[in-house]
């Protein structure tokens, strides 16, 4: 790791889902989820990301969230910032909100649909990069956007003090040991999907940005604090232990079953916007019967 750039966070951070309630955000419940969360030992909080329902959040109620998240975490674990867009201009004024407010970090999603070519994705980092004064996390999830981060452009945006760490959900192992070996002395690696936790921290990867932690957080942080101790078998009983429920949580598009699952547990209400829906009733039993299994209903 370049001694000019920090560690945002090692172990597990959740990818908040946003609840809702009669239309607009219940924030009594996302206030007990995020002291919820900080109770069961998670390491750093994702807010108004992806799974947060971010695409469909006005302007104020992203610039709202992120406010009250770090009022009510009060310095408690860093708070990192969904401000990606497929607007540049936009996710620049969204990510200069988050910095002034005092998030900790900022997450950036590809650019989604307009399908930029690499040399468009590394303009549109660095333009934020340079209008931001926080650390930024890079993340690729192709199968949602239709863009994947090259090596190539990795390497590029490496060179930026301000660009630390990547999310990889891009689920191609392989490249990302490539992105390991290559840039892992300038980039921290963060597993973005649950069920490849194990292999990315055992190639050096720092930890996870997590959905199964919404719902599990003390064993999603003692999954990676038990690699990050070097004990992978550990964590890979562990990782192989709530696969079941790691893969349920993904029977339908999140956060549809993270958020269902969440109201189960009373912790929020089970509201969702357009033009994500309430599960199939199929998938719902399936959920709860998994759930049990776990002994969390």
């Amino acid at each position: 790791m370049s001694k000019l750039k920090k560690t945002i966070f090692e172990g597990a951070a959740t990818a908040l889902i946003t609840p809702f309630k009669d239309g607009g955000i219940d924030y009594e419940a996302f206030g007990k989820l995020i002291d919820a969360q900080i109770a069961g030992g998670i390491d750093a909080i994702v807010v108004a990301g992806t799974t947060g329902e971010a695409a469909t959040l006005s302007h104020e109620e992203h610039c709202d969230l992120l406010r009250f998240s770090v009022e009510h975490t009060a310095g408690r674990v860093p708070v990192i910032a969904g401000t990606g867009s497929n607007d540049t201009a936009y996710g620049i004024e969204l990510s200069k909100y988050a910095c002034e407010v005092g998030c900790d970090a900022l997450l950036l999603v590809t650019p989604y649909y307009n399908k930029a070519t690499p040399k468009g994705l590394v303009k549109n980092f660095l333009a934020t990069a340079e209008a931001t004064d926080k650390p930024i996390i890079l993340y690729n999830v192709p199968s949602r956007t239709g863009v994947n981060i090259t090596l190539p452009v990795y390497r590029e945006l490496a060179k930026h003090e301000r660009i630390v760490a990547v999310k990889e959900a891009s689920g191609n192992l392989s490249a990302i040991a490539e992105l390991i070996a290559e840039c892992g002395d300038a980039l921290d690696i963060y597993s973005g999907n649950d069920d490849q936790i194990v292999p990315i921290m055992s190639l050096g990867g720092k930890g996870v940005i997590s959905v199964f932690s919404g719902v599990m957080p003390r064993e999603t942080h003692e999954l990676c604090a038990a690699c990050l101790a070097g004990d992978f078998k550990k964590g890979a009983e562990m990782q192989l232990k709530y696969l079941k429920l790691m893969n349920t949580l993904f029977c339908e598009v999140n956060p549809v079953p993270v958020k269902a699952a969440s109201a189960l547990l009373g912790l929020c209400g089970p509201e969702i916007r357009l033009p994500l829906c309430e599960m199939e009733e199929s998938n719902m039993q399936k959920l709860k019967s998994v759930m049990a299994a776990y002994g969390l209903l």
